[in-house]
């Protein structure tokens, strides 16, 4: 199988991903539109022909679900320009469902959105809504060196999310997984990861927010309540390597070595403990994501 390289402009770094052949005029011939879709803001971007992203846009994300499909239509359509579209990919938090929002977490109320029906009747071109977590987790496995066969990403900030990659792409059949909300005997009580762990949490035990915290014995605590969740998810998934994301993840040199000994102590000899990373573009992944997982399912 003949072979090309595309090179991708992630960050200051650029980043060589083989391609197939057959897949060249599938995935060159236009534009892939990227819609990061969070609970206060959306941000906007396309991808061309050489994989290098245009010019950002910006707006507040409404809570109404018709005020921002007509908003996000809008912009859309400003951004194509009336160019070829390969694809839309939206990045957005909660359960997605066939490209169904059935559920977009605590920040936006909506329930049983059919976005990508919605976007696609009125654009005329293929498009994926998938969880932001998942698109966060895609970007941070390619952008490292050597893709890895199995890697597990988890945001902490207000939550925690989680995003499960396997040889390059989102496991579909984990897609829907919300890691914060498994249940773990934590405190005398069985309750959420997230209840405890969360950068919510910790500002509910410690009065602070992590950028805050200094004392290496609350980064100690706090390196344990992660390690929670990933004694759970490790056994089970037996990943390449975790990366954490996220507010909290931009502190992982405060507490990323308590949780590798965490891990260490706890995990059973024949289960291999990861490696162990943080994210390497937090604020930008999901909009890369959209990028790669619009690659994939075009190439399909």
């Amino acid at each position: 199988m003949y072979l090309f390289t595309l090179e991708i402009l992630y960050q200051d770094k650029q980043i060589e991903q083989q391609v197939p052949w057959p897949s060249l005029h599938a995935i060159l011939s236009g534009m892939i539109i990227a819609v990061d879709t969070g609970g206060t803001k959306t941000l906007i971007t396309c991808f061309d022909r050489a994989g290098k992203p245009g010019k950002l846009i910006k707006f507040p994300t409404p809570k109404d679900e018709n005020e921002y499909t007509h908003q996000l239509i809008g912009q859309l359509t400003d951004v194509s320009d009336g160019k070829k579209i390969d694809a839309v990919v939206i990045g957005i938090p909660g359960i997605i469902k066939n490209n169904i929002v059935t559920w977009a977490g605590g920040n936006l109320p909506w329930q049983d959105l059919d976005l990508g029906k919605i976007v696609a009747n009125t654009l005329d071109c293929p498009v994926f809504v998938e969880n932001d977590a998942n698109l966060a987790g895609l970007a941070e496995a390619h952008a490292l060196k050597n893709t890895p066969d199995g890697c597990l990403y988890i945001t902490i900030s207000t939550g925690i999310g989680s995003g499960i990659i396997l040889d390059g792409e989102i496991a579909p059949g984990t897609a829907q997984s919300e890691a914060g909300h498994i249940y773990i005997e934590y405190d005398g009580r069985v309750r959420e990861w997230e209840s405890f762990a969360s950068g919510r949490a910790i500002v509910s035990t410690y009065g602070k927010m992590a950028k805050d915290i200094h004392e290496p014995k609350i980064w100690e605590q706090i390196a344990d309540k992660i390690s929670r969740g990933l004694l759970v998810m490790i056994p089970i998934l037996q990943p390449d390597i975790v990366i954490i994301g996220g507010s909290v993840g931009s502190y992982f040199d405060q507490y990323g070595s308590y949780l590798e000994k965490l891990l260490d102590s706890h995990l059973p000899d024949h289960i291999v403990t990861p490696s162990l990373k943080q994210a390497q573009h937090p604020e930008e992944a999901v909009i890369y994501g959209c990028y790669y997982h619009g690659k994939n399912k075009l190439s399909r």
